[in-house]
């Protein structure tokens, strides 16, 4: 059990740096999109409308304007502090999973007398529970690490070049924060990101493993192979790298889509307590206006205000990068700790 441990964790951190490599310019594009929604046309004209036209663009005007450092802010708080949140993130989900689908066992050999009922909901209502429980309480954990890293990353990546910067890098980020809004301000974001990513972590794993399932089944047919229809059967059944590849980007997509709105509302949320932190802490600063008060308030502004598909702005560059991001890591998670299980 200590040997899986350290290849999970092995190949966790290894998954964690490679996609986040790759993807974190979505990720700057995502958060730019969400923080800095609108802008004034002119001077002379109240009208307002969006600082970027989508994805393409945002990648393209930061990059002529920043350089790639600008893609890549707040990639050291990542790089640093992201791959021990990916590490206890992945391991948790496995412990979580295996220590609820013992006790959910247990219970089942307690009902012998409601034997095939009990099967139907074993292989149903009962592993939809599992691991959406194992996602959601191993996002809890991994966001004691993943807030702080979350609240340098999005306060560097919604700075513009041109507008002049609050942070000269993730160290001095991190630095401000905790001297101008102490440590509760590191982690007064942590019900809204698990608000948002609790539910993503939930709806990603029921998707993925269901979608596992699916091609374990697929493949035992194909191959004329006798399974039963339970869990621990199915996993004895391998998958195919392009199966691996198409489970997590469709999960990854569909999760990412699903909880874009908490999204946006985690991330606006964060981005006001940074711009009230700065104004009451520049010499002759006003505070900023509070435009909301938590996350519901937030949402419910945002759709009175902007409409329905505000709530959904930034969803396509979220699913882009979180497609992408979740596909890289958790196919390197797989291979990786299928290779070190034969060293």
């Amino acid at each position: 059990e200590d040997d899986s441990l350290i290849r999970n964790a092995l190949g966790s951190a290894a998954a964690g740096i490679l996609s986040r490599i790759i993807t974190h310019p979505l990720d700057t594009a995502k958060a730019r999109l969400q923080a800095n929604y609108t802008q004034v046309e002119s001077p002379s004209s109240t009208s307002k409308v969006p600082r970027y036209r989508g994805t393409i663009d945002v990648l393209v005007r930061t990059f002529r304007s920043e350089g790639l450092g600008g893609l890549y802010r707040g990639f050291g708080a990542i790089l640093f502090g992201g791959t021990p949140g990916t590490v206890a993130y992945l391991c948790s989900y496995d412990i979580f999973k295996n220590k609820i689908t013992q006790m959910h066992s247990s219970l089942l050999q307690n009902n012998k007398t409601a034997s095939e009922s009990s099967a139907d909901f074993g292989s149903g209502i009962g592993e939809f529970a599992i691991h959406f429980t194992s996602g959601m309480l191993a996002e809890t954990f991994a966001c004691v690490i993943y807030v702080p890293v979350d609240v340098v990353k999005e306060r560097m990546q919604v700075q513009h070049g041109k507008l002049g910067s609050n942070y000269k890098g993730s160290g001095d980020a991190l630095k401000t924060i905790l001297r101008t809004e102490g440590l509760s301000g590191i982690y007064k974001g942590y019900a809204a990101t698990l608000g948002s990513f609790g539910p993503y972590s939930a709806f990603y794993f029921v998707f993925y493993e269901r979608l596992k399932r699916f091609a374990r089944e697929n493949n035992a047919e194909q191959k004329q192979l006798d399974y039963s229809l339970d869990s621990s059967s199915l996993e004895n059944i391998e998958i195919e790298f392009f199966q691996i590849v198409a489970c997590s980007a469709s999960a990854g997509a569909l999760a990412s889509w699903i909880t874009s709105p908490l999204d946006m509302a985690k991330l606006r949320l964060q981005v006001q307590r940074g711009n009230q932190a700065n104004s009451t802490s520049a010499v002759g600063g006003k505070t900023s206006q509070i435009l909301y008060t938590g996350a519901l308030d937030c949402l419910r502004k945002i759709y009175n205000e902007e409409g329905v598909r505000a709530l959904f702005r930034g969803a396509g560059a979220r699913v882009i990068h979180f497609a992408p991001a979740v596909t890289i890591t958790m196919t390197s998670y797989e291979v990786l700790k299928s290779y070190l299980a034969k060293i």
